[in-house]
């Protein structure tokens, strides 16, 4: 995995994917296992700034991934990848949820923020 090193400014500044996945009652450590597999790969591509998955200490069976791209087109590359297209047809059988949600940075705050 690579070492990277982000200024605030630079990590405001890409594509972001908010996933959140709930594993079926049985399945939640094999889905952290997927997702603690993905962690390096991914991190090694040029597109992908973060890739962090989290579970929740509550509700053990629910997960939710933050996953930070250069720009869409890097997205875009991931999602081609062998080792997701690998996780994903493991993941998919195992979870009764799988939300992905895009998001841009939001223009105003990062102007209201800099001229502080």
């Amino acid at each position: 995995m690579r070492a990277s090193s982000f200024t605030p400014k630079e990590l405001n500044d890409g594509f972001v994917v908010a996933i959140n996945i709930e594993a079926k009652p049985g399945e939640s450590e094999e889905v952290a296992a997927i997702l603690e597999g993905l962690v390096e790969p991914t991190m090694a591509e040029p597109g992908v700034k973060l890739f962090l998955p989290y579970r929740s200490p509550t509700s053990p069976s629910s997960f939710f991934i933050f996953e930070l791209y250069v720009d869409e087109a890097g997205w875009g590359a991931h999602q081609e990848t062998e080792h997701f297209k690998k996780a994903v047809a493991e993941l998919l059988p195992r979870a009764t949820k799988r939300e992905r949600v895009p998001f841009i940075p939001y223009v105003a705050a990062l102007e209201s923020a800099a001229s502080k």
